[in-house]
């Protein structure tokens, strides 16, 4: 195609990480939305779970101790008793993710159709379920064509082991920091064998999304098999 011809944007539906919500989440995104506004809409949500604002009076998913976002939110619950999530944490069950999933039904009913699917940390943990229920036809509403997942992981939960027995035909694109504190890149490199030939973009900072100019190649390629 040629560079005068202007295409669609493709749509991709955006799911934030634990103790965010679509409004901060998108502030955090600045940098990537400049980086691919003339090819990508960005559109994001909410998760339905009101979280807990931590004890300590600073949020405990950012290293660098910022405040608390306000109506901090989450995909699920790790630990069902205190209604609180942590990547780490074992479980048998979890709390919420059944609510979470209609919720990204009406989404996909009520702002799709979309082209991709990209989440962050829990949100990205979370997309790659998503993709899954897809795949095994569990969610006539999903037609994602792609999936970028940064600061992904597998869930520690053993009801989600279902989620992860087969591998994803979807074209992923995963994103992990090499100095993220909160989701160490080995917990995200665990998440890779769950996709058939996985895409990978690594950067040497931490927990964020990262759009600097030297990552504009490696995102536009990928979305470019797409357009």
């Amino acid at each position: 195609i040629s560079q005068g011809c202007s295409m669609a944007p493709l749509r991709i539906l955006c799911i934030h990480g634990y103790r965010q919500n679509s409004g901060s989440f998108r502030e955090k995104t600045g940098a990537l939305r400049k980086l691919l506004k003339k090819s990508v809409e960005l559109v994001f949500m909410d998760a339905p779970l009101s979280v807990q604002p931590p004890d300590t009076g600073t949020d405990k998913e950012s290293s660098s101790g910022t405040p608390v976002e306000a109506d901090p939110r989450g995909w699920w619950f790790s630990d069902v008793a205190a209604r609180s999530f942590s990547a780490q944490q074992k479980c048998e069950v979890s709390l919420g993710l059944d609510q979470s999933v209609t919720t990204v039904r009406d989404a996909v009913k009520n702002l799709g159709p979309f082209d991709g699917i990209l989440g962050f940390s829990q949100g990205a943990a979370f997309v790659a379920m998503l993709c899954s229920l897809q795949e095994q036809n569990l969610e006539p509403d999903f037609h994602f064509r792609f999936a970028i997942l940064v600061a992904g992981f597998r869930s520690a939960c053993t009801e989600h082991e279902r989620f992860y027995e087969i591998p994803l035909q979807i074209p992923s694109l995963h994103v992990f920091g090499q100095e993220d504190r909160v989701i160490p890149d080995h917990m995200s490199k665990d998440l890779l064998p769950v996709f058939k030939d996985p895409q990978i973009l690594t950067h040497p900072g931490g927990h964020f999304v990262p759009a600097a100019s030297s990552h504009r190649q490696t995102y536009q390629d990928f979305i470019k098999r797409f357009q």
